[in-house]
């Protein structure tokens, strides 16, 4: 219905946070273009991640499994420094994140980084993939591509554009529901719900270029894939139920590889 319709615009405009279609980054060599509409503030979006990620730490920390292996934990925050200058192609802002990295005991196949720059590796995934410094680089670079791209901010605006439609429903039913709580979505967002193909194709993409520009061979992101594929037949690694790689993938990556192989021959020199 038409009234319907004005309402939830009205509501829009009224929110703090109006809709706002946005560019956050900028090309880079791999051409990332895509508009985003963002309804959640960048600062709401970033200190609710922070929040997520205090917590997911102290329970960590609790079970004796946060940075337990001082040479691994060693490795990936010396990884990360090399990367974080880097994001600078994409955001002038971002290499004054406050960027975290640290490392949990876990079988897992797993990593990712929190909107703001708050990364995870899980021990299994270095351990059982039995990564090299590359291999390391090319996931957290994939991984920090998402935060650089707020991916995790434009899935809860979805999820806030899902709230207001509900709120409608309440001012005309009288019936309340939960207000929206940004730090279980960035934890939601992060650890629970699978990127779209286009949020992962940006990250991969993005994520090569970023390696690249820090002296890591890009084509390592495609023996990641192949690994975790293969790690996938008794099972489907953490990862890969929310980082899904099908062959096209891995020829995107193949591709784009090739296309920023020279910032990485340059890099090394």
């Amino acid at each position: 219905m038409k009234w319907i319709k004005s309402f939830l615009i009205g509501l829009l405009l009224l929110n703090g946070s109006a809709c706002v279609n946005t560019q956050t980054t900028k090309e880079g060599v791999v051409g990332i273009k895509r508009q985003q509409l963002m309804l959640l503030s960048s600062q709401e979006m970033t200190q609710g991640a922070n929040q997520a990620y205090d917590a997911i730490l102290k329970e960590a920390q609790e079970k004796k499994t946060l940075n337990t292996d001082a040479a691994m934990l060693k490795r990936i925050r010396a990884i990360a420094q090399r990367l974080i200058p880097q994001t600078a192609v994409f955001r002038k802002d971002a290499p004054a994140w406050d960027w975290q990295v640290n490392l949990i005991k876990s079988d897992q196949l797993n990593a990712w980084c929190m909107p703001g720059g708050k990364i995870a590796f899980y021990t299994g995934i270095i351990q059982k993939l039995a990564l090299t410094d590359d291999e390391i680089a090319a996931i957290m670079g994939h991984e920090m591509s998402h935060a650089l791209r707020e991916h995790g901010r434009e899935r809860a605006s979805e999820a806030q554009l899902t709230q207001i439609g509900l709120t409608a429903l309440q001012v005309f039913t009288g019936i309340q529901g939960p207000a929206l709580d940004v730090t279980a979505i960035a934890l939601n967002v992060t650890l629970t719900l699978p990127n779209s193909r286009t949020h992962e194709t940006e990250a991969d993409r993005m994520g090569v270029e970023l390696a690249a520009r820090a002296g890591y061979n890009p084509y390592a992101a495609v023996n990641v894939w192949q690994k975790m594929s293969k790690m996938g037949n008794g099972g489907t690694p953490e990862i890969l139920s929310t980082h899904p790689a099908p062959d096209n993938r891995i020829k995107d990556l193949k591709k784009y590889a090739q296309k920023v192989e020279g910032l990485y021959l340059k890099a090394k020199k």
